[in-house]
């Protein structure tokens, strides 16, 4: 019996060396995917949360150094604004107005004065927070509102149909507390002023109620085709509290332009908003209130937020004109539903008033006899007319 070439021993060495190498890269794959899915689900899905008190002190020193920086840049830029404004010679010019004059002339001092309750302003806004909610009882309005802005065009392509499950607008109402005019040295822009600066009314916000808004949806994985893979999720996110301090001011017109004048308010970096949320993740075998999924909700909450009403940035309301006008009154006896006024057909009675007076009868439907409806062509004097401006005894027959 021959014995094996020394080609054939070399091939059969390089096929076990290769096999070798394959079921040890196998191997080693197959581990790694296990460590990286173990790793995920321990610190993405079971992982702790931070304590909520941790949490908020770092945020709000994240919001404190981003308006420090943003302030900083705005008054390096306020330097080269142009001052220059023409004012028309008709108008008498008034004496320059700052804060101190309108504190002076309304009698409020800054550093004596007390802090009002506002009980009043809260009874105003917990009427229209009541009639609002009545009226989101009674029409689907807003829920059709919440469908078209989940399921419009911003919507990313890995979520499939959003559904809105749950929502409610709670019961309690925001009270509102000691409220402060504060003399602010920047305008509306974060830009400094030299005339004083403006003026701004502060006060604390509170509410603790339970507003929530539920929602259910799928992932969809659309790799390598679509619908490769579903994943049903569902979420529930609820206001528990919000507290802070809301920051109010006018902002006038400024020429040149026809500028409206603007109600700006925004909330100090100090607030805090404590949101509650509910997840549901899977079909059959589901995961409840995964502490990751929270985490990520309530930073693109608080970023949102952020984004839009926290100093240095602010919302502005335009006001309508303050000038009283005709078309804005309302009450009296104007506004009293009056019975309509018949059309009259203005011809159709002028050749029935003619025909009448050709025949010497009163028109019909009317109460003018024929003497009275000739009065326009003249008087009658025994069976003849006079002549308008003709002398007397002068007849026309």
């Amino acid at each position: 019996m021959t014995s094996p070439t020394p080609l054939v021993q070399g091939v059969a060495s390089a096929q076990s060396t290769s096999s070798l190498s394959f079921s040890h890269g196998f191997i080693l794959g197959q581990i790694s995917v296990v460590i990286l899915l173990g790793a995920f689900i321990k610190f993405f899905i079971f992982g702790d949360a931070p304590a909520a008190d941790v949490t908020e002190t770092a945020r709000v020193s994240a919001r404190r150094r981003r308006n420090l920086s943003q302030k900083q840049s705005r008054a390096s830029n306020a330097q080269h604004r142009d001052l220059n404004r023409k004012r028309s010679g008709i108008l008498k010019s008034p004496p320059p107005l700052t804060t101190e004059t309108i504190l002076n002339k309304t009698y409020y001092n800054v550093k004596s004065h007390q802090p009002e309750s506002l009980d009043w302003f809260n009874v105003l806004v917990a009427q229209t927070i009541a009639q609002f909610r009545n009226d989101a009882q009674h029409d689907d309005a807003i829920l059709s509102s919440l469908d078209s802005l989940l399921n419009g065009s911003q919507k990313p392509d890995f979520l499939d149909e959003i559904r809105v499950t749950e929502f409610s607008l709670g019961e309690d109402f925001p009270i509102f507390s000691n409220c402060r005019i504060i003399p602010v040295e920047e305008d509306s822009e974060g830009q400094s002023r030299g005339d004083g600066g403006r003026l701004q009314a502060r006060m604390d916000v509170d509410l603790s109620d339970f507003i929530t808004l539920g929602v259910e949806t799928k992932l969809l994985l659309n790799y390598p085709k679509p619908f490769t893979a579903v994943l049903p999720i569902a979420l529930a996110v609820s206001v528990v509290r919000f507290s802070g301090t809301l920051s109010i001011s006018f902002v006038p017109s400024s020429p040149p332009g026809p500028s409206p004048t603007t109600l700006a308010f925004s909330f100090l970096d100090d607030y805090r908003l404590d949101l509650s949320v509910r997840s549901l993740v899977g079909s059959r075998s589901r995961l409840q209130d995964v502490p990751k999924i929270a985490q990520l909700l309530e930073a693109r909450l608080h970023n949102w937020f952020d984004e839009r009403c926290v100093e240095p940035r602010f919302q502005q309301i335009i006001l309508p004109s303050l000038w009283p006008r005709k078309q804005n009154t309302r009450g009296g006896e104007e506004d009293q539903p009056s019975a309509p006024i018949p059309e009259r057909n203005l011809e159709h009675e002028a050749r029935v008033e003619l025909e009448a007076e050709r025949a010497g009868m009163p028109a019909s439907g009317s109460s003018v006899t024929g003497d009275e409806s000739l009065r326009r062509r003249g008087w009658m004097q025994d069976g003849h007319y006079t002549m308008p401006g003709s002398m007397p005894g002068m007849m026309v027959n």
